[in-house]
């Protein structure tokens, strides 16, 4: 071997290895705050839908055959006459309270569960912004004016995902030097606003008399029922997607939101940032 080509291979500097470095990612008071959503969000849904039974917002003319005005009742007599082994049960239009709800004729428990659920879902939003603010992940929060191009990047990328899953070499998502992704930002500025307006609905219903003006503010009373049952489908919409991500993104994601520290794979001095 010649002696240039020793020297080359002797001086040779060797590639960096990547480092994995431990960082606080969330505060405590978010991470509470996030797993406490789940079962009161819960509670709020299955109560409200047994209190939209009492007295549904959408509603037709009843069926000649079925009796059924109410589309959720539609949905459960579809169900029960498609899949197999429903087609003897006993009440086809109380399908979906039945699964879906605390069941039909549960007014009065279900109204008690929504108010229990609401006042807790309130002071469970106060720690929320309490823990984002103390821990100083607001800023990381606060959309930026060139979100809505990355978030359609983003977006893109996600809708790929199931079927990226089945081929042999896995792509990288767009890099965002930020710890959270334009679609995040948005997504997670969103649930915030939801809930402020789930929140005041929900007050403008449940006393339409002394809180005139806040029913007045959505339109009346019937308006602001429509309002505050379609919040509850942003959040059902939210949680679907926000779950299946997760766990498609990375353990640590999951680890992250239980104990607060995150990883970051370090090569050299530089960053990649999650």
């Amino acid at each position: 071997m010649p002696h240039s080509t020793q020297e080359r291979i002797a001086t040779r500097t060797p590639a960096p290895q990547p480092r994995v470095r431990v960082v606080r990612k969330h505060n405590v008071l978010v991470r509470i705050s996030h797993w406490l959503n789940i079962p009161l969000l819960l509670g709020l849904i299955v109560s409200g839908i047994s209190i939209y039974w009492a007295s549904p917002i959408y509603q037709h003319n009843p069926n000649p055959q079925t009796g059924a005005f109410d589309y959720f009742a539609d949905a459960g007599i579809w169900i029960c006459a498609h899949l197999p082994g429903l087609r003897d049960y006993a009440s086809p239009p109380d399908w979906v309270y039945n699964h879906a709800s605390l069941g039909p004729y549960m007014l009065a428990p279900a109204m008690r569960l929504h108010w229990c659920c609401a006042y807790l879902f309130m002071l469970n939003g106060l720690v929320y912004l309490a823990g984002v603010f103390a821990g100083g992940e607001w800023r990381s929060l606060l959309p930026r004016l060139n979100d809505a191009r990355g978030a359609l990047r983003i977006a893109g990328y996600y809708l790929r995902t199931p079927f990226m899953m089945f081929r042999p070499r896995r792509r990288n998502p767009p890099h965002f030097n930020t710890k959270y992704n334009p679609l995040q930002r948005l997504a997670y500025l969103s649930i915030p606003v939801a809930g402020l307006l789930s929140v005041l609905t929900g007050w403008a219903i449940h006393e339409p008399m002394q809180l005139s003006w806040l029913a007045a503010l959505f339109g009346g009373f019937d308006t602001a029922r429509m309002w505050h049952f379609w919040l509850m489908w942003i959040f059902i919409l939210f949680a679907v997607p926000h779950v299946f991500l997760v766990f498609v993104d990375s353990w640590d994601t999951v680890r992250s939101m239980i104990t607060g520290w995150s990883t970051r794979l370090e090569i050299g001095s530089r960053a990649n940032e999650p």
